[in-house]
C-alpha cells in the first residue's frame, strides 16, 4: 500500500511502521541496490591471510630484532625466542596453505576471483581508469567512480604487493627455513636453489626483512584506502570483505 506525504511523493505505507521515515528515506533506500562480488572462500581467506601476515610481521620483527629475554629468567627456564620462532613458521605454512588454495579459487571461483591475478594491460580503457583513480587519490576529482570488484589502481596494488609480494616472501621464507631443515629435506628438495641463487644467507635475511616492510606499507595504505572509500566513495567496502555484497549508494550507471 501507498499513502502520500506532501511534497514527497508517494511513500510506501510499510514505510510508515519504521517510525518517522519519509519520502526521501525511502527514495534512499530504492537507490542502495548491491551486487555479490566475493564469494566466501575468497573472504575466508582474506581475514586469515590477514591474520597470518600480522603474526608473521610481529614475530619476523622479533627474529629481527630479538627481544631482551634474558631479563626475563635465565635461558634454562624460558624460550621466549623459540615460541617466537614457533609462531613465525607456523604462520608462514598458514599463510603458503591459504595463498595455494586462494590460487585454487582463481580458477573455480567467479571472475572476481581472478582479478588480483591478472592486470588487463593491453586495455587502454583500463589504462584511463587508472589514471582517474590515481587522481581521485590526490582529491583532484570531484567524485569516484562506481567499481564492482577492485578499482584498477587496487588492482593493481593487489597484484603486485599480494600475487607477487607473497609469492616472493613464501619462496624466501621457506628457503631460509630449509637452512635449518637441513640438507636432503622436503623444503631444501624444493626451496634450496634460492641459497644459491642468491649465494648469500645474510642477503637472503635481508631480501626476507625488506619485504616484509613492504609488505607493512602496503597494510598501512590498503586499511587507509579502505576506511577512506568507504566513507567518500559510492560504494561499501569494508562491509563487502564481511558479507561479499558490494552495495551502491545512488542509481548513476558510471
Amino acid at each position: 500500500m501507498e499513502t502520500s506525504a506532501p511534497d514527497k511523493g508517494p511513500v510506501l505505507q510499510a514505510a510508515l511502521l519504521t517510525g518517522d521515515a519519509t519520502a526521501e528515506d525511502i527514495e534512499t533506500v530504492r537507490l542502495r541496490t548491491s551486487v555479490y562480488v566475493y564469494e566466501a572462500p575468497v573472504r575466508i581467506w582474506h581475514w586469515i591471510n590477514a591474520l597470518a601476515i600480522l603474526v608473521l610481521i610481529i614475530s619476523g620483527y622479533f627474529i629481527g630484532a630479538p627481544p631482551p629475554s634474558m631479563q626475563i629468567a635465565e635461558a634454562t627456564e624460558q624460550f621466549v625466542f623459540g615460541y617466537i620462532r614457533f609462531a613465525h613458521f607456523a604462520a608462514g605454512m598458514v599463510l603458503t596453505v591459504g595463498f595455494f588454495g586462494r590460487i585454487y579459487w582463481a580458477f573455480a571461483g567467479n571472475h572476481h576471483a581472478r582479478q588480483m591475478f591478472v592486470l588487463p594491460l593491453t586495455n587502454r580503457h583500463w589504462w584511463r581508469e587508472v589514471l582517474f583513480e590515481l587522481r581521485w587519490y590526490l582529491f583532484l576529482e570531484p567524485a569516484p567512480k562506481k567499481y564492482v570488484g577492485h578499482n584498477p589502481l587496487a588492482q593493481i596494488a593487489m597484484f603486485f604487493f599480494m600475487t607477487l609480494g607473497i609469492s616472493f616472501m613464501i619462496v624466501t621464507g621457506w628457503a631460509l627455513y630449509a637452512e635449518g631443515a637441513g640438507q636432503g629435506s622436503l623444503p631444501d628438495s624444493i626451496f634450496g636453489w634460492v641459497l644459491g641463487l642468491v649465494q648469500n644467507s645474510q642477503r637472503l635475511h635481508t631480501l626476507h626483512h625488506l619485504g616484509m616492510w613492504a609488505i607493512v606499507i602496503f597494510m598501512i595504505i590498503h586499511i587507509y584506502a579502505a576506511i577512506r572509500e568507504d566513507i567518500m566513495s559510492r560504494q561499501s567496502m569494508v562491509s563487502t570483505m564481511i558479507s561479499g555484497h558490494r552495495t551502491f549508494k545512488d542509481d548513476r550507471a558510471d
